[in-house]
């Protein structure tokens, strides 16, 4: 498979040429797969052609190989994230921009190439004593994070008392957090059992809320019961999509619109170009949306257990760098056109799907309303449809219920979700009946929920723990994850709307939130 340029100009590290004593130098990393490469036949820096009988290359602490003794049968292994600086002797580099090309082989792949564009800038002054230290050494080592920790206690006239006690190991924060320093402990409290009748969540679950908000987990605790009470909960996943939304611009409205077309003609090739970056990814349709002279396109990815936003942008780009030199009469485009609405709560998320999209349901007794929450089913449905109907569409809310992000926000805490995508997974469409045997139906659909059982914060130490008291930790429990959190939401949508109908919400919170 050819490798598009626009994919293999990643390799380059911008801003690493520099000038030797002895000519230039700059640095390649590793940021698309497991390679060896198998010969360097030139560099061109600036006009001067350099060829592979005078470079050399250095590994990344390892070691430096010629250029020339490089081939087939004596490569040089080229993994993912390792860094090679390639010396290019006799080569004068001065201030300003220069044009670099790189001819070279990979195993499998044969001759390869590229140009990009780097500069030499005047000399910078040295950052001064602010800046956060750092050990490029080891930077998750003891030593780094005291030197961080005295740091700030001298800059910020404060002594770090609690912020530095954890009980995980630094180093495995790599990919996480950079400049670490301590913690941030939330409290965490239990809530439940709650009955989840899923697909892929079935039986009783402990539910793990990490927050500060006095009476959220009692209140969820509630809520649970009341479902438990009433044969538990039911929870679907209707969909399962991630997505990256490019852009292309085009000369006229025309150019646009043939260009869906080509995209849906294409759509095979466009996929294994896609997928060539992941062995989790997999894309699973096109949606282009055309305006003016622009082609916005989402790309929609199945992502596995991972949240996969990281994964979905480099697929789509692989994708798209494979489309720019293939479909006529692209002007301009970029990765993200902000159509994704990553961070952002949307319509076309909504109606489209971003993360899973999981609905929670529940017939609830009417006689367990009225001992338990001292509300009458009617009044219920009732309170629903002044307040779903009316209010929230006064309001222009992006959520007809009442608080499905507390419950969200308090899982995610726990479980090492971006806590972030609570921005997503705010949006929610509740609805409520009053049945005819005189019990309440209530059900909730959460079209965005981004969760992950795999990646990201996940594996850490607390967070980890959080996944495993639901049995959710790991490799296919994404869709169990998801029907449990829609089950807490709805425990907690029932709770709240019940206190409010029998004007507890108040006293509620003066009896068991106060902290002041």
């Amino acid at each position: 498979m050819k490798i598009p340029s626009l994919v293999l100009r990643q390799l380059y590290t911008n801003g690493s040429l520099t000038p030797t004593a002895s000519g230039a130098q700059f640095s390649l990393k590793n940021r698309l797969t497991d390679a060896k490469l198998t010969g360097l036949k030139r560099v061109t820096i600036g006009g001067q052609e350099v060829s592979a009988d005078r470079l050399t290359l250095s590994v990344e602490g390892g070691e430096r190989f010629d250029a020339s003794d490089i081939s087939s049968t004596n490569p040089v292994q080229f993994p993912l994230r390792q860094v090679v600086h390639v010396m290019a002797p006799g080569v004068t580099v001065d201030e300003g921009v220069h044009e670099i090309k790189l001819e070279f082989e990979i195993e499998g792949m044969g001759p390869l190439k590229f140009k990009v564009k780097d500069s030499i800038q005047a000399e910078r002054p040295a950052l001064d004593e602010k800046k956060v230290p750092r050990i490029a050494e080891d930077d998750y080592g003891e030593e780094a994070i005291k030197t961080r920790q005295r740091f700030i206690e001298e800059h910020a006239g404060t002594t770090l008392e609690h912020i530095p006690s954890y009980s995980f190991d630094p180093q495995g924060l790599q990919g996480n957090i950079e400049a670490f320093t301590g913690v941030a402990q939330i409290p965490l409290g239990i809530a439940g059992p709650l009955r989840v009748n899923g697909e892929y969540a079935q039986g009783e679950f402990y539910i793990p809320m990490a927050t500060t908000e006095g009476t959220l987990v009692a209140s969820y605790n509630r809520g649970m019961k009341v479902l438990n009470l009433s044969g538990g909960v039911t929870c679907t996943v209707s969909d399962d999509s991630m997505q990256r939304a490019p852009v292309f611009i085009f000369e006229n409205a025309r150019g646009a619109r043939d260009f869906r077309t080509w995209l849906d003609e294409n759509f095979d090739e466009i996929a294994a170009q896609a997928e060539s970056t992941t062995s989790v990814g997999k894309l699973q349709y096109i949606d282009t949306y055309l305006s003016n002279h622009f082609a916005f396109c989402r790309f929609n990815f199945h992502t596995g257990d991972a949240a996969g936003q990281n994964m979905v942008g480099r697929a789509t780009f692989a994708a798209c760098s494979w489309i720019l030199e293939n479909a006529p009469g692209i002007r301009r485009f970029y990765l993200e056109s902000n159509f994704a609405t990553d961070k952002k709560a949307s319509m076309v998320n909504i109606m489209r799907t971003r993360g899973k999209r999981v609905t929670a349901e529940c017939k609830i007794s009417g006689d367990v309303l009225r001992q338990h929450m001292r509300v009458e089913p009617k009044g219920l449905a009732y309170h629903w449809g002044v307040a779903a109907g009316i209010g929230s569409v006064l309001s222009g809310a992006n959520n007809n219920g009442l608080h499905s992000p507390n419950g969200i926000t308090a899982m995610f805490i726990a479980t090492g979700q971006d806590v972030a995508n609570v921005s997503e997974s705010s949006a929610a469409i509740l609805y409520a009946e009053h049945t005819d045997d005189d019990d309440l139906f209530m059900s909730i659909t959460i079209p965005s929920l981004i969760v992950a059982t795999y990646g990201g914060g996940t594996g850490l130490a607390t967070q980890r723990e959080s996944l495993e008291m639901m049995g959710c930790y790991g490799k296919d429990k994404v869709r169990k994850l998801a029907e449990i959190i829609a089950g807490v939401v709805l425990a907690g949508e029932i709770s709240l709307a019940s206190a409010i109908s029998s004007n507890d919400w108040v006293s509620s919170h003066e009896k068991y939130g106060r902290n002041r």
